[in-house]
């Protein structure tokens, strides 16, 4: 009756499809299960067509328009009667007629008689654009299975009121995990409304929360973000990496790299004056392990080395704590441990014995640290003031050349040699900052530690917390 295909809308959609008839997997669902998700899908949808642009309700139908914009449910020229909307949905999903000429589906192969443009296939062409189209063929052939999964794909997904987000994972349990808790929230939206659901919320962390739901063992994920109105459509990807899960598990096992992981959390938090809550910094943080497909984005070491040069906010500790953390991001997720001893030990040396204070000295290394040209001018006057005062310099130029170079991903390295040089600082007691006094985030920042990565429950996922 149904089948998860390769394409990634309509496998979001028929994962939402087992999930809505409580089924393990789309293979086990059954005619009458299609009948009933049918039902589900026409009754919610007429629901918020009718609904007045004040009702909470109303936040469904902008959901389906962002993805359906020319259909029957969300165009301007709609009826108002639910049931007349009812009707009109209901022949969208109907089997196929005994008769006429069937067609393989666009997505599963099945035999198909009913062909859908635009205006219910989100991210289709519009039906005029017939020379991307079988010569002769109004549409894309769809079976009925499919054609149910499609309209169930804003239940799978994360949705805002402009856009959708959907999950491919290498495991089908995080597939369907992500699905689970997207049907979930979807509820709660068509009831609701948006305000019944976290504020600053984000469908990386729900990924994030569906994979560790697998286990630690390697396995790449993919969301694709869309918007399918008739304005300016636009499709975003990000992946992680394959080691991902294994880093996740890593920090949850160790104390100090769960500290670094809830002070990123903690700094990315935005709240109003008045305590409300306006970004998740957990949704944020879990965003930073998403590479952008066309290499746009954060990244996860570019910000801890941002939050690292914030030495009026951290105590020594804390340093430590997300140091170890970005050292451990690039062993277990890249594979990367470059050796920093000697050039750390020399820009350190440098910093503490040289003329001036140490402070005014730390920010121009700051200044210099993240151009190779730059660094390379600073190694080479920190090297001979050492030798002029009579001091060993170290290492020499062929040890400096991996942070000097023009050469892929050099920056992060740059990166990680700067925490070396502030971790060295610290262990050596050179005061270049002074202790925070805000005693209301170190209370914070001790209960958080406490509190296991990635906390799913519901009021926090929903906005209770």
């Amino acid at each position: 009756m149904l089948t998860a295909t390769g394409h990634p809308l309509q496998r979001a959609g028929a994962w939402a499809v087992a999930v809505m008839a409580d089924r393990r997997h789309p293979g086990e669902v059954t005619t009458a299960d299609l009948d009933e998700v049918a039902r589900t899908i026409g009754d919610d949808a007429a629901r918020a067509a009718v609904a007045d642009k004040t009702d909470a309700r109303y936040d469904w139908w902008k959901v389906l328009f962002a993805l359906y914009p020319n259909s029957k449910v969300t165009h301007a020229g709609r009826t108002r009667d639910r049931s007349v909307l009812g009707e009109a949905l209901a022949v969208m999903f109907v089997p196929d007629e005994a008769t006429g000429t069937a067609m393989p589906c666009t997505f599963c192969g099945t035999p198909a008689k009913t062909v859908w443009a635009k205006s219910t296939l989100p991210m289709f062409d519009t039906n005029k654009a017939l020379n991307t189209l079988p010569p002769g063929v109004r549409g894309w052939p769809v079976c009925r299975g499919c054609r149910i999964a499609m309209w169930a794909l804003p239940y799978g997904s994360w949705v805002t009121a402009g856009s959708a987000t959907v999950l491919s994972c290498e495991r089908p349990q995080a597939e369907r995990e992500f699905a689970a808790q997207n049907v979930k929230r979807a509820r709660r939206i068509i009831h609701a409304g948006f305000s019944g659901s976290s504020a600053g919320g984000r469908p990386e962390l729900v990924a994030l929360r569906a994979l560790r739901t697998v286990g630690s063992g390697l396995s790449a994920t993919t969301l694709w973000s869309f918007k399918n109105d008739n304005q300016e459509p636009w499709l975003r990807v990000t992946r992680t990496r394959r080691a991902v899960p294994a880093f996740l598990a890593t920090v949850d096992g160790n104390a100090p790299l769960r500290r670094g992981w809830r002070l990123l959390e903690l700094a990315l938090t935005q709240r109003e004056k008045d305590g409300r809550l306006t970004v998740s910094g957990q949704g944020e943080a879990a965003r930073l392990l998403f590479e952008a497909e066309d290499g746009r984005g954060r990244s996860l070491l570019r910000q801890l080395h941002h939050l690292l040069w914030d030495t009026e906010r951290w105590t020594r500790q804390d340093r430590a704590s997300l140091t170890r953390l970005a050292f451990a991001y690039e062993k277990e997720v890249y594979g990367v441990e470059p050796d920093l001893t000697g050039v750390a030990t020399l820009i350190t040396d440098w910093i503490e014995h040289g003329s001036g204070s140490p402070r005014g000295r730390l920010a121009e290394y700051r200044n210099a640290g993240l151009s190779g040209y730059r660094l390379g001018g600073l190694l080479y006057q920190a090297s001979f003031r050492l030798k002029l005062d009579g001091r060993t310099a170290g290492v020499g130029p062929d040890a400096w050349r991996p942070f000097v170079q023009q050469r892929p991903r050099a920056w992060e390295q740059r990166m990680l040699l700067a925490a070396e040089v502030l971790r060295m600082l610290d262990q050596r007691g050179i005061a270049v900052s002074s202790p925070p006094e805000d005693p209301k985030e170190r209370e914070q920042v001790e209960q958080l530690v406490q509190q296991p990565l990635l906390a799913t429950d519901d009021d926090y996922y929903f906005g209770g917390a």
